[in-house]
């Protein structure tokens, strides 16, 4: 395998997880009985732009499918999130009837409504139909592909190019990241802003959080190897925003190498942290996998122990993050019997690879749980709010990633 960005031969390793279904791959109950398709799901380190990347067995249309179930607007932290980002970026860009902003990947509209209600033109792109569906049905107009030149080059023609381009974590969620990256240059104008929203390698690796790593994810990027990706398209950072959202992402700010933005002190702040980190240089991604044996090791004696006292154990969440970490660890039904999530398109399905059932909050409480898993740890506080809220008893709540402690 090459390197996505620069072609580079791949060697260095950053972890090998086993075998694993796509995360976000849920089951029917159908297809319990079918043959589920399990791939190697291993982490590479280019050398040479440092793009840490999956390797390769499946494309984008094997993992976004029509059916797709993750939609958005379920977590409200993170429409709040969106909400916020909106009225700041308006006020800041003066956008307004005469703009037109893009979002690729714009799932089920979940931060375009907010354009809409201020009356700014908008245009969604996003490739599963299930979601696209969903923002449609909002009166947001959406475009149901996957972004590469020639859809570009449609919106262009039919269209005009955007004053503000959005792309809330997908930049690690493309196989072919240099064409998607040009067609992020051809969509966006001359003085146009492009927005990019990703999980931060660094914190991944200074978290040892490695269950956000899953096949969906084909890339994991730092300042330093995206600044490297977006220079081949010509496009220039000028300022980022650390965030706590995912466990710890990075917002860039980029425009044309033409435009003269000045390039703010945030930029080369983080550059340096990074070269602090050494995140250029093999030994920073040397300690990872011993780091997730080691959580394994300690989620598995948990889940044993309370077999052994007979406590009924469930979790929360139907989260890709939650599926690395059970189908690297082998839990199954016996030491999880069920995963509440409040998405109605995931209920009455199972998990991918565990076949754990998917069940709703009412199921949930009447299963009355001993104890509660949260499995996406990054809306621990929400979760646990919702949990407080809606379970006749209380449960002892512990998240496993990306250390192991009771909440």
């Amino acid at each position: 395998m090459k390197c996505r960005n620069c072609g580079s031969s791949l060697s260095l390793e950053l972890i090998d997880l086993g075998f694993s279904p796509p995360s976000n791959a849920y089951l029917s109950p159908e297809d319990l009985n079918k043959v589920e398709v399990w791939v190697p799901l291993k982490v590479l380190v280019c050398q040479v732009c440092w793009l840490v990347q999956t390797l390769d067995f499946h494309g984008e249309s094997d993992v976004f499918t029509e059916n797709y179930a993750y939609f958005s607007s379920t977590s409200t932290s993170w429409v709040e999130h969106a909400r916020i980002f909106v009225e700041n970026s308006v006020a800041e860009l003066g956008l307004g009837a005469d703009s037109f902003v893009i979002e690729v990947a714009s799932n089920d509209g979940y931060l375009l409504q907010h354009f809409k209600d201020k009356g700014i033109p908008n245009l969604g792109i996003e490739p599963t139909r299930s979601t696209a569906q969903a923002a449609i049905s909002k009166g947001i107009e959406t475009i149901v592909e996957f972004l590469n030149p020639e859809v570009a080059s449609n919106v262009i023609a039919t269209r005009g190019k955007a004053d503000l381009v959005i792309g809330n974590n997908v930049f690690a969620h493309v196989p072919d990241i240099r064409g998607f990256t040009d067609s992020l240059a051809l969509l966006l104008s001359e003085e146009g802003t492009l927005v990019l929203e990703f999980p931060l390698l660094l914190k991944l690796l200074q978290e040892n959080s490695f269950d956000t790593i899953y096949h969906e994810h084909f890339s994991y990027l730092s300042l330093h190897s995206c600044l490297d990706v977006l220079s081949r398209s010509d496009l220039r950072i000028w300022r980022v925003e650390e965030l706590t959202t995912h466990g710890g992402s990075l917002r860039v700010y980029a425009s044309h190498v033409t435009n003269c933005r000045v390039i703010e002190d945030s930029v080369n702040k983080l550059l340096e942290v990074e070269r602090e980190f050494g995140i250029n240089s093999a030994a920073a991604y040397t300690n990872l996998a011993d780091a997730a044996n080691n959580l394994r090791d300690k989620v598995l004696d948990f889940l044993i122990a309370c077999r052994r006292n007979n406590l009924k154990v469930a979790a929360y969440g139907a989260a890709a993050k939650g599926n690395t970490l059970l189908n690297f660890a082998g839990v199954k039904p016996n030491l999880i019997q069920m995963v509440c999530d409040s998405a109605p398109s995931k209920q009455g399905k199972y998990l991918p690879g565990s076949h754990i059932p998917i069940v709703s909050m009412d199921e949930l409480n009447e299963y009355c749980p001993d104890v509660v898993v949260i499995l996406p740890w990054n809306l621990s506080v929400e979760i646990l709010t919702l949990l407080r809220a809606n379970l006749d008893v209380r449960p002892k709540v512990v998240r496993f990633s990306p250390s192991f402690r009771e909440l």
